[in-house]
């Protein structure tokens, strides 16, 4: 089983946010594809298959399969156009919640989703001593969103890990307008085993739009603040969001002993 391992939202190796991506032509077992995606120890292990004109697509953390995931759907593309379909600039994707589509255009890849909604939530006690700040607004769909005073307490922010596994939404992310970028995040999944995520596409759903709300702007620069760092170019139309970024090729190899 041939696997590439990509890094995804950068230009460049140890940046962004790196997955793994199997192209296959039949799904192994789920044991199997869990225990690669724990071998692997990324945030996500991206499996495809082609059926047909579009490509079924399934994402593993190192416990357990989620039902989305942008970075690893921006590596797969990656992977797909320069390996796969370098005749096409289109690719249809379907997943167990969704179907969506991929472009690429020029040094881009152009990802549209479902946008999440911003329901607003009222701000507990429990949120507070999880982040160990107060924020200024709260909003969940399947993740929840909190909006911060400023860029430097983003970056600043140090969470309780035990508590923020313990809050409603799959991903936990802050938020605050930025300087150089619209709007600079961090994203923290320990429910998955993920303390903090590099970069997170699929949170950019929700903070998108949140963003272009407040900007009054339907196009926005977003920065991911980890340590690895990556930058995503949102557009908000309609009810999706159409999230582009760059991708670097960081290994090939074979899984071998199957």
């Amino acid at each position: 089983m041939k696997q590439y391992v990509v890094d995804a939202f950068t230009d460049k190796i140890f940046s962004g946010n790196p997955a793994a991506v199997c192209v296959l032509d039949n799904f192994p077992s789920e044991e199997i594809m869990q225990s690669i995606a724990a071998e692997n120890n990324l945030s996500e292990t991206a499996f495809v298959v082609k059926e047909n004109d579009r490509y079924h697509i399934r994402w593993f953390t190192p416990k357990s399969e989620i039902d989305f995931c942008g970075h690893a759907t921006l590596a797969t593309a990656f992977v797909l156009f320069n390996f796969y379909e370098q005749d096409t600039d289109t690719l249809n994707f379907y997943s167990q919640i969704s179907e969506f589509t991929v472009h690429k255009s020029e040094e881009l890849i152009r990802m549209e989703f479902p946008a999440y909604k911003l329901e607003h939530v009222e701000i507990t006690d429990t949120m507070i001593e999880a982040l160990g700040t107060i924020p200024l607004a709260a909003y969940k769909d399947r993740d929840i969103l909190f909006i911060l005073r400023d860029e430097d307490e983003v970056r600043d922010l140090q969470p309780d890990m035990e508590l923020i596994a313990k809050l409603d939404g799959a991903c936990v992310a802050v938020t605050a307008k930025g300087t150089e970028y619209d709007c600079v995040s961090r994203v923290f999944v320990p429910k998955y085993g993920i303390n903090e995520d590099p970069v997170t596409g699929s949170t950019h759903c929700m903070i998108a739009p949140c963003w272009c709300k407040r900007l009054n702007k339907s196009n926005i620069t977003a920065f991911q603040a980890s340590s690895r760092t990556g930058v995503l170019y949102c557009e908000c139309v309609g009810d999706k969001v159409i999230i582009s970024g760059k991708a670097v090729l960081f290994s090939i190899n074979d899984i071998v002993g199957l």
